[in-house]
């Protein structure tokens, strides 16, 4: 959906095909860190997101007859002028979805439900792919986002090599619970035959129940009964999953792509799955617009060079949150620290604290605008300053240049240029 939208923006057609015959019902990655955020908000759906959601609530762990109140997963801090969402917004992932989709078909786009990828040929000239339906469709290039599963994947030869974190899989359930306080997040830590935790989704009448799936999804009722002392009073969607982190070792076979669960596979903990897959599409959108249009096939090979570290970088993260799930969050995990530093598109000097490849940060210029309010499109950004170095704005937030040069395009497209100081991130 993210890339879909990016490629709307910019007037690139593409089918956006789903082998699903509707949209997605669970909560599943429910999850967005901050970094995920300011992408949404270039997006243009950074305000029904937040509203459909809320900062986790805090932990309550139950034991026997008593309980305890513990932190959240969500920091407190208060908006900066450098980070405007600083942090970890929960959203059921069905909602995100229906958001994604209502401002896909706000540019004229949309899925095409129960529509599925048979099989697909790729030559110097394009690729030929044939739906399930018979259609036979010639593309420029194709991008697997389909899961886990990947039908994409398969057919490419390619594998996700790693390993399974835990010896039995997951129930994860969206059930509603009468009489179940919602103001916390409730774990069961020694409870008989499996821990249990339930989560209260915001704007919804649902907890997310996850435990182990010994628990058969027949069962969950009265398993949430003996736990709990509180009775189910509906089911509305179960999954079950094993923990495992896995990824494959390319991200572009000629002119086939694969981003998100299809290129790499995450465990819960960190909420890190959801958010690299998005950040995937983002970094790869503005690179296919750009060849599409004529640009350097070259192009598209960064995008390998620059998601594939970042991804297994993550998953070691991820592993780690699942194996001890005590490591402390924030900064671990807001993804707003990852970089692009070794990457070709990467030139220039350092300026203060900042970077060749690093996030750039929003701040307020002279006007009272927000720099990343500037940002939004799909044009690069020259941001330059009285302090003398230019900012040369990559078209998804990263610094590609700080110097002298100047710059009337990048990447195929013309740039714009703003001016701003700054001084309010202490770089002067």
């Amino acid at each position: 959906m993210t890339l879909a939208l990016d490629l709307a923006r910019r007037a690139i057609s593409f089918r956006l095909i789903d082998a699903a015959e509707s949209p997605f019902v669970g909560s599943r990655g429910k999850g967005i860190q901050p970094r995920t955020l300011e992408i949404l908000d270039n997006l243009g759906v950074s305000e029904p997101i937040l509203a459909a959601g809320a900062r986790y609530p805090k932990l309550r762990i139950h034991l026997g007859a008593f309980s305890l109140r513990a932190g959240s997963l969500s920091s407190s801090k208060q908006p900066t002028a450098s980070v405007p969402y600083p942090s970890l917004w929960m959203v059921p992932q069905s909602r995100t979805e229906q958001i994604l989709r209502e401002r896909l078909a706000a540019l004229g786009g949309g899925v095409e439900w129960g529509n599925a990828l048979a099989t697909f040929t790729q030559s110097k000239q394009g690729v030929d792919a044939v739906f399930t339906s018979g259609e036979l469709v010639r593309a420029t290039f194709l991008v697997g986002c389909d899961g886990g599963h990947s039908t994409v994947r398969h057919a490419l030869g390619l594998r996700l090599v790693g390993d399974a974190l835990d010896d039995e899989p997951t129930l994860v359930a969206d059930v509603e619970i009468e009489g179940l306080d919602r103001r916390d997040w409730h774990v069961w830590p020694f409870a008989v035959g499996s821990p249990m935790a339930l989560c209260p989704l915001p704007n919804t009448s649902l907890f997310q129940l996850t435990t182990r799936a010994k628990i058969a999804a027949t069962c969950i009722e009265d398993a949430v009964l003996k736990v709990t002392g509180h009775r189910v009073e509906r089911v509305a969607w179960s999954s079950v999953y094993r923990p495992a982190v896995r990824m494959v070792d390319r991200y572009r076979v000629g002119r086939v792509l694969l981003a998100g669960d299809a290129a790499h596979v995450h465990p819960p903990a960190g909420g890190q799955g959801l958010n690299t897959g998005i950040q995937d599409a983002y970094n790869l959108g503005w690179k296919l617009a750009s060849v599409v249009r004529g640009g350097a096939d070259s192009l598209l090979d960064t995008y390998e060079v620059e998601r594939l570290p970042v991804a297994a970088a993550v998953l070691g993260l991820s592993k780690q949150l699942h194996q001890t799930p005590s490591i402390k969050r924030g900064r671990a995990t807001d993804q707003l620290g990852l970089n692009y530093r070794n990457s070709p598109l990467s030139s220039g000097v350092t300026l203060g604290r900042l970077r060749p490849g690093d996030r750039m940060p929003d701040l307020r210029l002279e006007d009272g605008s927000r720099l990343f309010d500037h940002l939004h499109g799909p044009q690069a950004t020259e941001f330059v300053t009285p302090e003398g170095p230019r900012l040369l704005i990559r078209p998804d937030g990263y610094i590609a240049h700080i110097g002298t040069t100047h710059f009337s395009e990048y990447a195929g497209a013309p740039t714009r240029s703003i001016r701003g100081t700054l001084s309010h991130l202490g770089l002067r």
